[in-house]
């Protein structure tokens, strides 16, 4: 299979290199390269919606990178934490606490 050219992203090359190249080509050239760029929504509410979606699901391992993603966003820390606090109501409190738990690592690992 041919290499296509790169895109903008690079997080998936990042991660995976030559190890998984259809997880480097849907993460940078589908998900952030065009779903993230799509005008419809802000990435500021994609950041939202996404950090809302791992919390409910439980995928904490996740929300270190797009908690700091959110912030770049223009997402405060401080919206981040009230929104884990409200879905902690909905989705689960044990899925509240986790990603509480990722938040207080990536806030406070620069603070």
């Amino acid at each position: 299979m041919p290499k296509e050219p790169r895109a903008g992203w690079t997080g998936g090359q990042n991660a995976f290199g030559d190890f998984a190249p259809g997880m480097v080509h849907y993460t940078d050239m589908v998900l952030f390269d065009e779903i993230w760029e799509r005008a419809d929504l802000s990435k500021r509410d994609r950041s939202l919606i996404t950090v809302a979606a791992l919390t409910a699901t439980g995928k904490a391992d996740q929300l270190t990178f797009h908690l700091d993603y959110a912030r770049q966003n223009g997402v405060t820390e401080e919206e981040l934490k009230e929104v884990i606090l409200h879905l902690a109501f909905y989705t689960g409190w044990p899925n509240g606490m986790s990603a509480m738990t990722v938040a207080k690592k990536v806030f406070t690992k620069e603070n």
